[in-house]
């Protein structure tokens, strides 16, 4: 019995105990609408670094973002030469040639980029039956092989490794541009692929 007690007595202060609580934290988050409430490492979500939009008093203009000296690319940057205009276009198939070694690992590759970003409309083997053709999402997307005609002229089964590439970096017609899905390595892993296919009866 005065065991029972004791153990009803326990239960009791617990209670109170976190009703109290309840009350106090209550009570003080409605002390002041402002605060945030307690910061737990604030460091490690205040940067040390500037803001590239933030002031900067190190600088002459007081811009932290500063324009990149003349004549300077970015770490890993590969120029493109070509305009995205008819006479860039044909100057690149006369001019540009695969650096890439004709591999089956490069093929490969290429085949799988292909796959991913070039088949659902051009379809798995170039035909230009690819998903998004079938279900009538596009139209009038070419075949690399047979009698298609390029709509820059001249045949699709005849386009230099440079024309194909041109079509990658800037996209033609419905075709959008892929130069930031692709890096220039995987773009000519794509092309040698391409070139591939250009060659099915």
């Amino acid at each position: 019995m005065k065991g029972s007690i004791l153990a009803m007595n326990k239960t009791g202060i617990v209670y109170v105990a976190f009703f109290a609580l309840t009350v106090a934290v209550s009570l003080s988050s409605c002390r002041d609408k402002r605060s945030t409430g307690l910061e737990y490492a604030r460091n490690m979500y205040d940067p040390i670094a500037y803001n590239p939009d933030q002031p900067n008093k190190n600088f002459a203009n007081g811009q932290t973002a500063q324009t990149p000296p003349p004549n300077t690319d970015p770490v890993g940057f590969v120029k493109y030469e070509y305009a995205n205009t008819k006479e860039g276009y044909e100057a690149a198939g006369k001019n540009l040639v695969n650096p890439l070694p004709l591999t089956e690992q490069n093929l490969l590759q290429g085949k799988h980029y292909f796959t991913v970003f070039c088949a659902p409309c051009h379809g798995d083997k170039g035909d230009g039956k690819g998903h998004l053709v079938q279900i009538e999402k596009f139209t009038g997307v070419p075949a690399y092989h047979g009698d298609a005609a390029s709509s820059r002229g001249g045949m699709m089964k005849d386009l230099t490794a440079g024309k194909i590439y041109h079509t990658i970096m800037y996209g033609l017609n419905n075709m959008g541009s892929h130069a930031s899905q692709l890096s220039p390595k995987e773009r000519w892993e794509v092309v040698m692929y391409v070139q591939k296919l250009q060659k099915i009866q």
